[in-house]
This record gives C-alpha cells, structure tokens and sequence, in this order.
C-alpha cells in the first residue's frame, strides 16, 4: 500500500506541490513566530532581574504586601546571619543587602518624591546590567553621599552628573532627616515609571539618612535563572524558622506572568489559524485529487479491493505528504531562526519604556516539536472526510467516470 500511495503522491506533481508548500509554510510560521515569542519571555525575565529585583528576594514576612508604605517598619534583624547561610547555598553567586525607603529629593529650587534604594555597589554592579548607563558613572566601592538617579527623575529636575541634592526622608524613628548628596551617574531601565522616581546610594548612605544599620531586603543572584525554584524551595525551608519570606523574581513581578499568559493565548490563537489554514489548503487538494479519481477507486473496487483500503490509500498519501511537509518546514524554521538570529531584529520599545531591544528567534525543542505535529497531523484529518465520501460511492456509480 505504501508503495502504491507514493507512487500516487508523485503521478500529481503540480498538486503535490501546492499542498507540501502551504504545509510548510504553516509548520515554518510555528517554528518561528514560537521562537519570537519565547525570546520575547527570556529578555523580558533577564531584564527584570539584571536592573531591579535579582533572581530572589528575602524579606521579613508580609514586606512585600504592605512594606512599600513604611520599608522602615520592616527591617531584618541579624542579617549578616541570613546573609552567611543563603552564601551557603551551592547555586548562589552573590548576596547583597538593600534599604529601601521614600522620601523627598530636591535640587535647591523644586522637590520631587522618590523611591530610594540603599545598595552594596560592587554586587549590585555584578547583577545590574541591565541598567543603561546614560551619563556620568556608576557607583562604587568607595563612594558613600552619591548616588545614581533614573533618566525621568534627571530630567525632572534638570540634573546632571556633579550636581548637588537634598534628600529627605523619615527615619525608622519617625523624624525627619535629610542628607547633602552628589550625583554621579543617571541611568535608563526598561520601565518609565522606575526611571522617573529611582534613586540608588550606597547602603552606608541610605542607612545614615534612615537612622538605622538594619536592612529591608536581601537580594539574591543565582548562577542560571532556570534553577530559581529549586533555590528558592532550599532557601524557604532555611529561613522560614527566623521570619523571613523568599520572593521569585516572577513573584516580585506580576505583570510579567500577565504577559507571558497574553502571549500564550495569542500564540495559541495563531496556532489555530495555520492549523485551519493547512486543514482547509490540504482539503481543498484532496478533495480535488479524489472527485478526478473516482473513476480509478471504482475500478479497483471492482476488482475487489474493500472500502476499508481505499480508505487506507488515501491517508497513506496525505500521511506521507504530511511527513514530508512537516519534516521540510521543520529544518527550514530551524535554519531560518538561526539564520534571522545571527542578523538580529530591532524592535521598538516596549509599552511604558524608552529602550528598544534586538530580538532573535530561539529554536525551543517544544515549539519545534509542536509545529511538526500540527503540520503531520493537520494533513491526516484534512484527507479522512474526503476519502470516507469515496468509500461511500457505489461502485456502478464511481464506474461510470471512466466513461
């Protein structure tokens, strides 16, 4: 039978053709607009945690819920403890402490609110390149009333790197207290609404301005991304005893599961559409092939071959169509992400951002893998209605076509 089907699929070379270039053309738009997507997530997710939150995040228990109002109430006690056990922890690269706090900066003329962040700046060097460094320098080991500020509060109150500020925050206690600080470098992220508040100084600095030694957050950098969970389950069970929460960094941010949920349903719905497209093409040519035929099923009817066969043949050809066109779309998606990947794609910025990014195209074992079986299986259902209509046909009646 097999034989016989291949010789079928190669006696109509025109159709065969047709129908094998709208199944690739289906499996390669899976293969790439899966790939597109799944870089979409990956940059998204480093991004995240290489200019704000980290792999993981430790915190007092119920910080993330109702300590951005008042961080000072939540601060950790005996954090260079904590700090020691989770550097313990085989996949962690780097442990840092942050202080957040609120409060006021002003340039001598106008004030503007702010989140402040207190920072180790060699670590968060290490972690934070996904910061974009627009003018001046970054912070260092040595500085202590500096500090770095987003591009949207820069330009808020036309500052530049030399500058002198006030911040003025209130302390743990409750006063009011104030600090004299230079700026020393400006620098972009991917949001608009961080840049147009952030403010990063040096731990030791946000502490005095706090009137405290303690810290909010610790911050967790990991050696692969992938490993979170794990990390994160480890570190859960060895810190819960003394009070402390652990964050994800998928947890910290919930808007980026929003999107990958968004992406999905959208990726979904194209996967429908190339799925109904290959289904109607390879129906239409099927249904073609055999309304020409009837007349040679009807002969081999005749000579006593049963419904069930002609049955077989007919997916057998659609199956080895399908094979062939999922095989083909599958290395020409492979080599094509490849291929666009190496060029890169500039893309525009994002909604709620400034910075455009270059996007590539992943070859994703499971999308790759997807895409073979709708462009297989899709040629398979499109044959099994016509070829059960010309099982249905009278043999007198199918006869009467070779007249």
């Amino acid at each position: 039978m097999w034989k016989l089907a291949i010789r079928n699929v190669m006696r109509h070379r025109a159709r065969t053709a047709m129908t094998l270039l709208a199944i690739v053309a289906g499996v390669v738009g899976l293969v790439l607009s899966g790939g597109f997507v799944h870089d979409i997530f990956q940059q998204l997710g480093e991004t995240l945690i290489h200019s704000q939150t980290g792999h993981l995040q430790i915190s007092r228990s119920g910080y993330t819920e109702r300590g951005s109002r008042s961080p000072e109430k939540f601060l950790i006690d005996k954090a260079a403890e904590a700090k020691a056990h989770i550097s313990a922890d085989p996949e962690v690269t780097d442990v840092m402490g942050r202080l957040y706090f609120t409060g006021l900066l002003n340039n001598g003329r106008t004030d503007r609110p702010v989140i402040g962040e207190g920072v180790e700046p060699e670590p968060e060097a290490r972690l934070g390149t996904g910061l974009r460094l627009i003018s001046g320098r970054p912070l260092g080991g040595k500085d202590i009333h500096a500090a770095m500020i987003g591009i949207g509060l820069a330009r808020a109150l036309k500052l530049e790197p030399g500058h002198q500020v006030t911040m003025v925050a209130n302390t743990a206690d409750g006063a009011l207290n104030s600090i004299e600080i230079e700026i020393v470098g400006v620098f972009q992220t991917f949001s608009k609404d961080y840049d147009a508040r952030a403010v990063r100084m040096p731990l030791a600095a946000a502490q005095e301005l706090m009137n405290t030694q303690g810290i909010n957050t610790l911050v967790v950098a990991l050696h692969r991304t992938e490993n979170t969970a794990p990390a994160a389950a480890r570190l859960t069970g060895l810190l819960a005893p003394a009070g402390l929460e652990v964050k994800t960094w998928i947890e910290l941010n919930d808007f980026y599961a929003k999107t990958v949920d968004m992406y999905d349903a959208q990726f979904g719905v194209l996967r429908i559409i190339i799925l109904i497209m290959v289904l109607l093409s390879v129906a239409n040519s099927v249904n073609m092939s055999t309304f020409e035929r009837i007349g040679e099923f009807g002969t081999m009817r005749a000579m006593g071959n049963r419904n069930r066969g002609i049955l077989q043949l007919v997916i057998a050809e659609n199956a080895i169509l399908g094979l062939v066109g999922a095989v083909t779309g599958t290395l020409m998606g492979i080599a094509l992400a490849l291929a666009i990947s190496e060029v890169g794609i500039s893309m525009p910025p994002p909604p709620n951002s400034d910075l455009g990014y270059e996007a590539h195209i992943l070859v994703v074992p499971s999308v790759v893998a997807g895409a073979f079986l709708v462009g297989l299986m899709a040629t398979i259902l499109a044959a099994l209605l016509p070829a059960w209509r010309l099982s249905r046909i009278p043999v007198v009646d199918a006869l009467r076509q070779n007249i």
